[in-house]
């Protein structure tokens, strides 16, 4: 089954697992997004293709995507969040690998007025 390109989430996962694999290795290909994701080439294949219509990526003749600054705009805040929402998982005493585990399902769905009262509460915390 493939994604469903118009989901804000799989833009959002997509952009976000770039902009990780990117820090990590210093460049994007299809076959670490796949991994990354945990996901077949085939469907990687078919959303970056959606992706770059959209102009969030560019892929070069060897096939090295890189994101854009429209994608790198989405990206940061998704993984931005992806960390916020970890560390005060973390902080509430969730094990680290459930704590990522339900940021990555909330991130998308948060609204910025309660991501943003989350940053405030815990800048807060950590002056204490």
């Amino acid at each position: 089954m493939r994604p469903d390109i118009n989901s804000e989430k799989t833009t959002e996962d997509y952009l976000e697992a770039m902009l990780i694999i990117k820090n990590k290795n210093g460049e994007v290909r299809s076959v670490d997004v796949a991994r990354q994701l945990g996901i077949t080439k085939p469907s990687v294949t078919y959303t970056t293709k959606r992706l770059k219509e959209k102009g969030y990526i560019t892929m070069d003749k060897d096939n090295y995507i890189t994101i854009t600054e429209s994608g790198l705009k989405i990206a940061e805040k998704i993984y931005a969040r992806h960390n916020t929402l970890t560390e005060l998982f973390v902080r509430l005493g969730v094990p680290e690998d459930i704590a990522a585990e339900d940021a990555c399902k909330i991130e998308h769905d948060i609204s910025s007025e309660t991501f943003d009262a989350l940053c405030r509460h815990l800048e807060t915390y950590t002056k204490k």
